[in-house]
């Protein structure tokens, strides 16, 4: 029986904007924030260099019945490196390498490049890195306790141009449990991660990528940057 690709999923393409809000969290702390969510947020950052976890993704759609669900393996690194693996039901690759952001499907033999800051701009993790600018951009607010979690809210101030309309991250003491953002079609997206590893020593490759021969690669890399060359 032949082969037949899969379409791309949608789901990393979602999801890049919350793995966004992710990337900088060691930064939180400066924020005019206070009560559980402010004390939350310092014991998790706290020292904070790099992240090693799970994590299983469930999308809803705007009537909230459940649709695509995958889970995988999370790395994050200070101040702009992230890997995020899907490894279930298919295998997707986002990395951030600090220069250039990646999203690779095996599958399709087929690499997005974007250079990562032009991604930044305007997005939660610029906003992030500038707790000024946060606060231009997002009510940030305790949202107290629920299921046990110590929950932190964000909602855009400007929703007709935000691609997070909103998101909650909800903690279980020094460590984050969930994330639950919202996206500008009314899709919910709900990510659970378990077994973080605080400041384990990771791999410097995690956070590199270079296109495997053969594979399509869309998009444009700087010429500063030292990587794989992309083809005509």
């Amino acid at each position: 029986m032949p082969f037949r690709r899969r379409p791309l999923s949608a789901a990393p393409r979602r999801c890049l904007r919350g793995l966004l809000l992710l990337a900088p969290l060691a930064l939180l702390p400066g924020l005019a924030l206070a009560g559980a969510g402010r004390e939350a947020i310092e014991r998790f950052s706290q020292g904070l260099q790099s992240l090693d976890g799970r994590f299983v993704q469930q999308v809803f759609d705007p009537q909230g019945r459940p649709g695509e669900r995958s889970e995988g393996r999370i790395a994050l690194k200070a101040p702009r490196q992230f890997r995020w693996e899907y490894q279930q039901p298919y295998r997707q690759l986002i990395v951030a390498d600090g220069d250039h952001l990646w999203l690779y499907d095996p599958d399709l033999e087929q690499v997005t490049v974007r250079v990562q800051s032009h991604e930044e701009q305007g997005s939660p993790l610029a906003a992030l890195i500038d707790p000024g600018e946060l606060d231009r951009q997002f009510r940030v607010s305790d949202g107290g306790q629920d299921a046990g979690l110590v929950w932190v809210e964000l909602v855009s101030r400007k929703p007709e141009d935000a691609a997070v309309q909103s998101a909650r991250l909800g903690f279980d003491g020094p460590a984050l449990a969930k994330m639950v953002f919202e996206d500008q079609l009314g899709q919910r997206t709900e990510v659970r991660f378990s077994d973080w590893r605080r400041n384990a020593a990771l791999p410097a490759g995690w956070f590199r990528f270079e296109p495997p021969p053969g594979v399509d690669v869309v998009g444009e890399v700087r010429e500063r940057a030292e990587v794989h060359p992309l083809r005509e």
